[in-house]
């Protein structure tokens, strides 16, 4: 270690203290103010500290080595300087700014996701536009940031004889300032292989403690290298022949037949009995519609009596759930009938987000008008490009004229003004004598939870359950405008969440928090009642072309809920690290570096135990996680058309 007696090492710790410092009391609000949910006696608090302090200084390491390089280059006549005082000045006071604002972004991002930095801060950093604005319209930011610059400057001001202290002791000899350069670059290197994302955090205490003991810009970094994971090399995993007898078996229904001999490749001819149908299909993915919301299942607040009534009219599929954590991952399982892959999910690996035997696929080459609708600007999410190139065209924002959108906020249009355009889009595909596919995703159930004035009696802005209740009386509008449309007889509504209002919780992976509704709901077509299976949203798109007797070659994973109510069910769901299969009562979760671990009773008394490849439930975990992630990799759910005919004509 170089001594303490020297200006530039005394400037150096003088920084990084101070970011320690910052560290230490955003740990510390963050524990002061989720108490309860961190449950941590005195063991657990000196843990999470000790793990903390272990990231904390990771990543300083890494932070330190731009200033730790300039100090070292710096010439002593340039340091002695009153500019380059005053320089060194301004950049403590920049340091301070930014500490400080990192500070605040943590709290604001776990305000919301009730986590550390993680993939979901790689991607808002990305889509930065729709970001700002909603930050803008959420949060008082630019008080915030004034706030923070005077704190900053007054901090300066505080320290200004320290740091002139600093400055006039001796200055270290150039080979020390290189011997120590090249000592911290050893050091961050070593830390770079030992000093990974989940460890040692992975280790001890419920999520809360994990990511407390965590460290925000250590996990944004680590987040953004680490964006798309090799399941192989992080996960456990299973010989190939054992995972495609395994996943076979899962996927296999009576009117299914497999079409390769590899046996991790799935294809397989579904034969759906009866004649096909033509139906129309409105499939409305809702922004953040977590079950737990409707007044149906035991919510007092009257937020959805539009979907209250709605249930009691549709086939309603009471035990179904989301497979991840974000947008992407919803529209992912919906339209791929996929399990979320480890990273990132394949609507935004780009390059490689097209060319899938998708839903609008399917139905396009059955002659349908397959049609994406977005209530914001589809390039966000990267859902423009993932869906024009797996068999839609594209109806976002851009396409929208102004005077046909009644209100706008950070996220795109509100739900009425989207609903309009669905119909618009129906009409026309109706008078042309086309059956469609409108496949909607809407928006107002987000932060800043904005909508148009008048419509419930919420102030718009004022929380989510604002949101919420808009988002019903919205769909209400809908259905009421649809009602009087002549195609709407022959038009099955299918209204599923993204995915929930949040997933953090004691657990890494808490079931409950990933329980979402399914309506289906047609009239005229579609026997009102309810189905118990357990499912998640790779099951939908298997259930509806079930629903519509289409014969077609299949590449999805998820099965039709409908076909075999006897056979138990399953649900695939998982967030950026952890993946898991629920199957009723117990979960099997994997987890990177080859954890494998079973959750007894998941939903009552959730004992978990670490367990071996040899756990049945866990053998079925690896080979859908494994076995998608394998199909992926090689090619296995691209589109490839049958040259055979089905039974309705078309190829």
């Amino acid at each position: 270690m170089l001594p303490l007696r020297h200006a530039q090492t005394r400037f150096l710790a003088f920084i990084l203290t101070s970011w320690l410092l910052i560290f230490f009391l955003t740990r510390s609000l963050l524990l002061i103010t989720h108490w309860s949910e961190a449950s941590a006696g005195l063991a657990d608090i000196l843990h999470l500290y000790a793990i903390g302090a272990v990231y904390d200084l990771s990543f300083l390491l890494y932070a330190a080595l731009p200033l730790a390089l300039y100090l070292t280059l710096c010439p002593e006549k340039l340091w002695c300087s009153h500019g380059h005082r005053r320089f060194l000045s301004v950049l403590t006071s920049m340091s301070l700014f930014t500490m400080l604002f990192v500070a605040t972004a943590e709290w604001i991002f776990w305000d919301e996701f009730g986590v550390r930095f993680n993939f979901i801060a790689v991607d808002y950093l990305v889509y930065s536009k729709e970001v700002l604005s909603n930050i803008v319209e959420s949060y008082p930011i630019f008080r915030l940031l004034g706030m923070l610059a005077i704190i900053s400057i007054f901090a300066t001001l505080v320290f200004r004889q320290t740091l002139a202290n600093y400055y006039v002791l001796p200055l270290l000899p150039i080979r020390k300032r290189l011997a120590g350069l090249l000592t911290l670059i050893i050091s961050a290197s070593i830390n770079l292989a030992v000093v990974g994302q989940d460890f040692p955090i992975s280790a001890g205490g419920n999520v809360y403690q994990r990511e407390l003991a965590g460290n925000g810009p250590f996990q944004f970094f680590a987040a953004f290298r680490n964006n798309e994971l090799d399941y192989r090399q992080f996960y456990a995993s299973l010989p190939d022949a054992e995972v495609g007898a395994q996943l076979r078996a899962e996927v296999a229904e009576p009117n299914a037949h497999f079409v390769s001999e590899n046996p991790l490749d799935i294809r397989r001819r579904i034969d759906n009995p009866g004649n096909a149908v033509h139906h129309n299909i409105i499939l409305v993915t809702i922004e953040s519609l977590s079950a737990k919301y409707l007044g149906s299942f035991g919510d007092s607040r009257g937020l959805t009596p539009n979907l209250d009534a709605l249930r009691q009219q549709s086939l309603f599929f009471n035990n179904f759930h989301a497979t991840g954590t974000r947008t992407d991952r919803g529209l992912e399982a919906i339209t791929l009938s996929v399990p979320p892959t480890p990273g990132r999910s394949i609507v935004k690996r780009l390059g490689r987000e097209s060319g899938y035997a998708s839903l609008g696929k399917q139905l396009a080459s059955k002659g349908y008008d397959a049609v994406f609708v977005y209530g914001g600007r589809g390039y966000f999410d990267n859902m423009n490009a993932f869906f024009s190139g797996n068999g839609y065209r594209i109806v976002d924002q851009s396409n929208v004229p102004e005077r046909e959108m009644s209100f706008q906020n950070a996220w795109g249009m509100a739900d009425e003004d989207l609903y309009l355009q669905a119909i618009k889009l129906a009409d026309q595909n109706h008078a042309e004598g086309k059956p469609f596919l409108l496949q909607l995703m809407t928006t107002s159930n987000h932060r800043p939870y904005t909508y148009p004035e008048g419509r419930i009696d919420i102030a718009s802005g004022s929380g989510r359950e604002g949101a919420v209740k808009y988002t019903d009386y919205a769909i209400g509008k809908f259905l009421e405008q649809a009602r009087s449309k002549p195609w709407f007889d022959n038009t099955i509504f299918i209204f599923v969440a993204d995915h929930t209002a949040g997933s953090a919780g004691y657990e890494d992976l808490p079931v409950n928090s990933y329980h979402i509704p399914l309506f289906f709901y047609a009239p005229s077509l579609i026997a009102a009642r309810e189905v118990a299976t357990l499912g998640s949203q790779i099951d939908l798109a298997p259930t509806l072309l079930g629903l519509l007797n289409i014969d077609y070659e299949s590449t999805f994973f998820g099965r039709n809920l409908l076909l075999d109510p006897k056979r138990p069910g399953r649900a695939l769901i998982g967030n950026y690290q952890h993946l898991g299969l629920y199957d009723g009562r117990d979960l099997s979760i994997l987890s990177p570096r080859r954890l494998l671990r079973h959750r007894y009773d998941a939903l009552e008394t959730s004992e978990e135990r670490d367990v071996t490849v040899a756990d049945p439930l866990a053998r079925r975990n690896i080979a859908y996680f494994q076995g998608a992630s394998h199909a992926f990799r090689e090619g296995l759910l691209s589109w490839q058309p049958s040259a055979k005919k089905s039974r309705d004509g078309a190829n």
